[in-house]
């Protein structure tokens, strides 16, 4: 296999000394144009690409890279997220490098690491339900940090958070204001953050309407679609529940093909939207969050610390919207 064409190479090619090859190819505009133009044609007939990577190691410059680790890939929240983080970046001329962690803290930390190796400008991080490791540990320099999602577990970080506690609290109280009193809770496990904070508005919104939390109603099993899919068809089958708070989208759908499979349904409202919610009879109601401004901050503040911002770290907690489609009501005999 042929090697790489190096700096080297091309200073040979266009007769000039590898000190005006590396001012060039760095930026640098006070270089005489016909030695300029030598370059220029020796880059193109040589086919010489910057390595970024070796520069990002030499003191004052940079891999123009932002890495993002989130937990799955597969997840539709988590492509909405990356594609708005991708945009910015993109616009302030930073390549984006995403990687999945599959809620696993061992992987999450050999990713943060391989990230950190390569010299990444800022890093962007969904933490694992279970961490392998404290922050602490990690050894410094610790590029500008933005944890999205879920808290801060870096005294030195920005977060950016949704309002969970607040949109599930406003879902349920649609449920028993349409009429349930048996409204059951599924999702994930209360091991992540999102979960615990939408189960702690579930249970206010019930205690507002003079209703106690049932365990038995409480499912915090349901990490895939098929796994809640199978919670409310037993929902269903028991007569158990009268009503149905997804707390994410898969739980939603899970859902969904639960009412179609027994031929009936209970009033739902799920967190999250989704392409297909519209689709339904009735269509999904939902508490939506506004992803893309998630991203779009995570982004933006990390740009900010790399251009210069020294304001004290912060935590922003964006609001939800409660879109009820008629999905929240009794089914119509």
């Amino acid at each position: 296999m042929p090697r790489n064409p190096t700096m080297n190479d091309v200073a040979r090619e266009a007769r000039v000394s590898l000190k005006t090859v590396s001012r060039h190819v760095n930026g640098e505009t006070n270089i005489d144009p016909e030695l300029a133009a030598r370059i220029g044609a020796a880059i193109v007939k040589l086919g010489y690409r910057r390595n970024l990577s070796a520069a990002s190691i030499r003191p004052g410059r940079t891999s123009k890279t932002i890495g993002l680790v989130f937990s799955d890939l597969a997840n539709p929240y988590y492509s909405t997220l990356a594609r708005a983080v991708e945009s910015v970046a993109d616009t302030a001329g930073y390549l984006l490098t995403i990687a999945s962690s599959n809620e696993e803290g061992p992987r999450h930390d050999r990713l943060v690491d391989r990230l950190l190796e390569q010299r990444v400008d800022g890093l962007i991080v969904v933490p694992p339900r279970h961490a392998a490791r404290d922050w602490s540990e990690v050894p410094p320099p610790i590029p500008p940090l933005v944890f999205l999602d879920r808290p801060a577990l870096f005294s030195g970080a920005d977060a950016v958070l949704a309002d969970n506690a607040g949109g599930a609290r406003d879902a349920t109280l649609a449920l028993s204001r349409a009429g349930a009193r048996r409204i059951a809770f599924v999702g994930d496990s209360p091991d992540i953050h999102t979960m615990r904070e939408r189960h702690a508005g579930y249970a206010a919104s019930l205690a507002e309407a003079g209703m106690a939390v049932d365990d038995s109603l409480t499912i915090t099993t349901a990490h895939t679609r098929e796994q809640a899919e199978r919670a409310v068809g037993a929902l269903l089958r028991d007569d158990s529940a009268d009503a149905v708070f997804a707390a994410n989208n898969r739980s939603t759908i899970g859902a969904l093909l639960a009412f179609q499979q027994a031929g009936r349904r209970l009033p739902l409202v799920g967190f999250d939207d989704f392409e297909t919610s519209l689709l339904g009879n009735p269509p999904v109601s939902v508490v939506s969050q506004d992803i893309e401004l998630m991203g779009r901050t995570a982004a933006e503040s990390v740009l900010g610390r790399l251009q210069g911002d020294t304001s004290p770290v912060s935590t922003r907690v964006l609001p939800t919207r409660l879109i009820l489609r008629g999905s929240e009501k009794p089914e119509r005999n």
